[in-house]
């Protein structure tokens, strides 16, 4: 493996984990030894710090490394962030949210059916969180919204088409539930 080839790999594993890493840990992924490994390092922080034009910075935390974004760039990331928050969802949503993804496109009046109680504080949270939002009208009386979920669902849940959702379990002696809109 080329210094180029090792760089590479530094930068991708810090960028996907996101948190500090540990040298030895890196070491370990990378099956380096710790002297030629913080050389590399060093020349990488290096070159971030020498090219003007990047975003990023390579930080060196007591024993661990992570990738960063440049100070002068804290008001646009702030902006950016500022809808991205760690949010959990509650089993309400939870189950709302795998209604809505299996059945799609789906009615509240469906949703409610299926889970026994009213949804529209749930729906209209999934909605704000944009991992749900209206895909039409159904053709009926009244006219009734139809939900469907987001490609912000799909990165949130780490899938790349509605197609990579778990199978759902067999219902009991393949029993069929029918609901009717």
């Amino acid at each position: 493996m080329n210094i180029k080839e090792t760089s590479a790999i530094i930068e991708s594993v810090l960028f996907a984990n996101g948190e500090p890493i540990s040298l030895q840990k890196l070491c370990e992924i990378l099956e380096m030894d710790k002297s030629s490994l913080c050389s590399l390092l060093t020349k990488i922080s290096d070159e971030y710090i020498l090219d003007d034009s990047r975003g990023i910075k390579l930080v060196k935390l007591e024993d661990k490394y992570q990738l960063c974004t440049k100070e002068e760039y804290s008001e646009h990331i702030k902006k950016a962030l500022d809808h991205r928050r760690n949010v959990v969802l509650s089993p309400a949503a939870l189950e709302v949210l795998a209604i809505i993804a299996y059945n799609q496109p789906v009615t509240r009046a469906y949703i409610e059916q299926i889970r026994g109680v009213e949804c529209s504080a749930v729906i209209v949270n999934l909605i704000d969180k944009a991992l749900v939002e209206e895909k039409g009208r159904l053709d009926a009386p009244g006219r009734p919204l139809l939900y469907g979920t987001t490609a912000n669902f799909l990165r949130c849940f780490g899938i790349s088409t509605l197609a990579d959702l778990p199978d759902l379990p067999e219902l009991l002696d393949n029993q069929q539930i029918s609901i009717e809109e």
